[in-house]
């Protein structure tokens, strides 16, 4: 277990710039203040080491304690293409490759096909710096919480599906997150 030092440490470490990133045109972006990184207070049936993601809030909570978690601003899929109820992180990896599944080929090919064969990671790929792949009863939903090299895009549906987060908040995330680690996605309550 991460003592509470090396914990705050970590996090100031991690969000000292928060939200800064390099848009494709060059100019600087800076995510807004409500999407960035932040301690909060959570419902205390939250269970500390798990991920809930609330998908109309476009917000990711890292249970650390109990009515304590680090909320994270994410992306997420447009309508209808978003995975509900509950998974696993299944694997981890940093700098993944990327590969469009055959749906994302056929619903747009325009724009996916040219990669059916998978990009390798680095800095322009959609996966980000790192990816948390979910499992549900054994098998990758292909789902995934993930980097972006699109920053702009936290706060919003666009995605086929995935969770994202900026770079720098799934860097922060994913040292914290272990294999096995139970994840939730849902709407939030009204």
């Amino acid at each position: 277990m991460i003592s509470r030092r090396a914990f705050f440490a970590g996090l100031s470490t991690g969000l000292a710039a928060p939200g800064l990133a390099r848009a494709a045109t060059g100019s600087e972006f800076r995510l807004d203040k409500q999407f960035q990184p932040k301690i909060v207070k959570v419902r205390p049936q939250f269970q500390p080491g798990t991920i809930h993601v609330e998908l109309g809030r476009y917000f990711l909570y890292f249970i650390l304690e109990p009515e304590r978690a680090i909320r994270y601003g994410v992306a997420i899929g447009e309508e209808g293409r978003n995975l509900k109820g509950s998974a696993t992180v299944g694997r981890k990896a940093e700098w993944p490759s990327w590969t469009p599944t055959a749906n994302m080929i056929r619903r747009e090919p325009q724009v996916y096909a040219k990669w059916a064969g998978g990009l390798p990671g680095g800095p322009e790929n959609p996966l980000g710096a790192r990816a948390l792949y979910l499992y549900r009863g054994g098998r990758d939903t292909r789902y995934r919480i993930h980097g972006t090299p699109q920053p702009w895009t936290i706060g919003s549906s666009v995605s086929s599906g995935c969770i994202r987060l900026t770079n720098e908040a799934v860097i922060d995330l994913y040292p914290r997150v272990p294999v096995g680690t139970k994840v939730t996605i849902h709407y939030p309550r009204d």
